[in-house]
């Protein structure tokens, strides 16, 4: 998809906060420091819409960005970082649970994985809570260009295999720095909000 327009329309913490708008979203959602920013920059072709931080957990908020006029990206504060005060932790979880669960408009979430390595115990926890109240999942393995393009495979399979997959979910391999998989992952995305 040729991206002609990508702006951040809003930042939100709570529900009359989100934007009044009919368009369908793509929540992102993965570890602090998976690369979810990177993944959005590199999709809509800008090096610093989203903002990118060597400090895990700078998100904090739901941050909504229009894509073209067609979709919201909304990125969501990663989990799992422990630097964050237990108090504040839960408010981001109930911040997200809030959205996941209430917003119409959510057509499905991507679930960003460090191709890496086996999904962690939050990565599990995450998978399993959307499959539970069905909002379809898009996988996405990135930084599949640290690893040896050979090993893919066998990195794709345990990540299927660790998160117990529904058969129906795609898993795109994806690179912030190559583009690998970006054209997939629009394709699985159009799909999901058609």
């Amino acid at each position: 998809m040729k991206v002609t327009k990508a702006e951040l329309d809003c930042v939100a913490v709570k529900p009359e906060q989100y934007p009044n708008s009919p368009l369908p979203e793509v929540a992102l959602a993965g570890r602090s420091n998976v690369g979810k920013s990177s993944f959005i920059n590199k999709m809509i072709n800008r090096k610093k819409l989203a903002r990118t931080s060597q400090r895990p957990g700078k998100t904090q908020t739901l941050n909504f960005y229009n894509i073209n006029d067609i979709l919201h990206f909304v990125d969501v504060p990663g989990y799992g970082f422990a630097k964050v005060s237990k108090k504040d932790r839960e408010a981001w979880g109930r911040m997200i649970e809030t959205y996941l669960q209430q917003r119409g408009q959510l057509k499905a979430v991507l679930q960003i994985i460090d191709i890496r390595h086996d999904p962690t115990k939050d990565d599990q926890l995450m998978y399993d809570w959307l499959k539970h109240f069905e909002i379809p999942v898009i996988i996405i393995a990135t930084k599949c260009d640290k690893i040896p393009k050979g090993k893919w495979p066998k990195h794709v399979k345990n990540i299927a295999s660790v998160l117990g997959k529904d058969g129906g979910d795609p898993i795109v391999i994806f690179s912030s720095e190559t583009g690998v998989g970006k054209d997939e992952a629009w394709k699985a995305i159009l799909h999901a909000i058609s």
